[in-house]
């Protein structure tokens, strides 16, 4: 009756409550193929049986400023990954094109750095506007702080979306970064849907966070109401501060907080994002009957699944690749 009752609400659009909520990450282990299918329901009303593929890479790494324990591009970071300044245009475009021709619906740009010069961004307009010219798919980009002049440049550009995460609670977030407040990511949110930016928004789970800090998150997540909300993973990388994280995940468990997000977020775009690989195992498929988005060729400085082996997996579970202008 539980489980009937959360789904009619999902499909009636209808607001959860936080004791549902913590119920839905507490259902038992043995049903979870019965909370999958509730939440393929109602992923199938809203964003039909089709997957969203897209390409993430990285075009500036390293040297942030911030002190972000999970990242291995922070201040404080010893982790041993590439830095490199903005990469040139013509190796931004070639992935795009690639993304393009790998059925990617969007291509995904992440840059290192909380802000950036008004040439830094000119360089990166630039990119976009040529992209959008000669390649014509979708185009997100991964940033920091904005001000408000960088952001409608990027917007005339041709810049589709903006991602820009908040990755735990409010109350939590204090736990995992020091040198900037969470209320200061929301209001970068909030500068660029302004400007007509679409939103990419979410956060990680396994970074010592509780399950109602979770829920929170979630809950600050309807009040923002992003295009699509990436859930990553944490994957403790050696030389950060996590990197001895106990993120007490396991399949299942990532399992109950894609349904979740698919119950709290009917009609949103939910992508199974950085650390599925590592965390959903052998179950990984699965995250398919809640998420509709994943990335393919890896993420910013940690592998992921291979391009052939992503769409591979979308094939064999019987969904559809979305395509740009698809309905």
């Amino acid at each position: 009756m539980f489980l009937e009752n959360i789904k009619q609400k999902a499909l009636k659009k209808q607001n959860l409550t936080f004791e549902e909520c913590v119920r839905v990450i507490e259902f038992p282990n043995e049903d979870i193929l019965l909370l999958l299918n509730a939440a393929y329901d109602v992923r199938k009303k809203f964003v039909g049986n089709t997957v969203q593929v897209q390409l993430l890479k990285n075009i500036k790494s390293g040297k942030c400023s911030e002190d972000c324990h999970y990242c291995s591009q922070s201040s404080i970071s010893q982790a041993d990954i590439e830095k490199y300044p903005l990469k040139p245009l013509e190796e931004i475009y070639n992935n795009a094109k690639i993304a393009k021709e790998n059925k990617a619906i969007r291509y995904c740009m992440a840059m290192s750095s909380v802000k950036y010069s008004d040439k830094t961004i000119d360089v990166l307009a630039n990119s976009i506007k040529k992209i959008k010219e000669d390649i014509g798919i979708e185009l997100c980009c991964s940033l920091g702080f904005l001000t408000p002049e960088q952001a409608i440049k990027l917007k005339k550009a041709g810049l589709d979306r903006v991602n820009h995460n908040l990755n735990t609670s409010k109350d939590y977030y204090p736990s995992i970064c020091t040198t900037h407040k969470y209320e200061q990511r929301v209001a970068n949110i909030k500068l660029c849907q302004d400007t007509g930016l679409e939103i990419c928004s979410g956060g990680i789970i396994g970074q010592g966070e509780s399950k109602e800090d979770i829920i929170s998150m979630f809950l600050e997540l309807k009040q923002i109401n992003p295009n699509s909300i990436p859930l990553n993973f944490l994957i403790p990388v050696k030389g950060t501060p996590f990197e001895n994280k106990s993120t007490g995940l396991n399949p299942l468990y990532c399992l109950k907080i894609l349904c979740l997000a698919r119950f709290m977020f009917p009609d949103k775009d939910i992508r199974a994002a950085g650390g599925r690989e590592y965390h959903l195992r052998s179950l990984q498929p699965l995250a398919l009957y809640a998420a509709n988005s994943i990335f393919v060729s890896g993420y910013l400085t940690t592998d992921g699944q291979s391009i052939p082996e992503g769409l591979k997996m979308v094939e064999d579970m019987g969904f559809d690749i979305e395509i740009e202008g698809s309905d």
